[in-house]
């Protein structure tokens, strides 16, 4: 207990930077699965129809849904991924040192 409240300063962010990279991971793998669900979705649909299950309207209607989803999918991850944070990076004058400083909106 005396161990865990002296290095406290040190272990507490590092916990916090582990949680952060967890959450990160967590969100990318559900996002990757729905993609992937909507994909089987999709695949099952073909089958039904190949199997004269569903009339081909239905087929048409059901696979432009899955489709558009797949899209919005897509294009969200790719608004996450644009809009992570990049610091800017800045040389000084005499062109010996730099520095970056990071923009938030």
């Amino acid at each position: 207990m005396l161990f865990e409240l002296l290095t406290f300063p040190i272990s507490g962010p590092l916990g916090g930077i582990v949680w952060l990279g967890e959450q990160l991971l967590e969100r990318a793998t559900s996002e990757l699965d729905d993609i992937q669900n909507v994909q089987k979705q999709l695949l099952a649909l073909q089958l039904a129809f190949d199997m004269g299950d569903i009339s081909e309207e239905d087929f048409e209607i059901q696979e432009e849904e899955l489709l558009l989803k797949i899209q919005a999918m897509e294009e969200e991850m790719e608004e996450e991924q644009e809009e992570e944070i990049e610091p800017e990076k800045f040389i000084s004058e005499d062109g010996l040192s730099s520095f970056s400083i990071t923009v938030l909106d």
